[in-house]
């Protein structure tokens, strides 16, 4: 990798995708918050970047972010959706949680408007973020290709 700084961008996605990958296995393990459908295809999308990033630093793969950024982008999707319908902005019959868990049981986390949802969209949006914030640095150091 060309940079110091990219580098550290890629560091902090691994370290937030570890974090978010460990917090959801304690609250479904540990304090027995039973994950609903949509928590389980984050978690699809969550646990692969902790092995992805990892992976493409080690090897130093400047093009890891072109793999973990499609991962990362649709557990994304999924997580807003999820906060959506949570916080009421969708109908609840305009749902995947039909059988289970509902995806908008409410689970005690602190302050009011803290949800899992919530720590899994920011979870997502700071990985998206630092991944987006790599490919800038590492964009903004490449030579200039001559025309010629």
């Amino acid at each position: 990798m060309k940079s110091g700084l990219a580098r550290v961008f890629l560091y902090l996605a691994l370290i937030q995708s570890l974090a978010a990958t460990l917090g959801s296995l304690y609250f479904s393990e540990i304090k027995h918050f039973a994950p609903c459908s949509l928590c389980w295809f984050q978690r699809i999308f969550m646990y692969p970047l902790v092995i992805i990033l990892a992976v493409g630093i080690l090897r130093r793969d400047e093009k890891v972010g072109f793999y973990a950024l499609p991962t990362a982008s649709l557990g994304w999707l999924i997580a807003f959706y999820q906060n959506l319908l949570y916080y009421g902005f969708l109908a609840q019959g305009f749902t995947l949680c039909e059988n289970g868990i509902s995806c908008t049981a409410q689970y005690p986390l602190g302050p009011g408007f803290l949800s899992i949802p919530l720590l899994s969209l920011l979870a997502f949006t700071a990985i998206i973020f630092c991944l987006v914030l790599y490919h800038s640095t590492i964009l903004r150091q490449s030579p200039e290709k001559n025309p010629s």
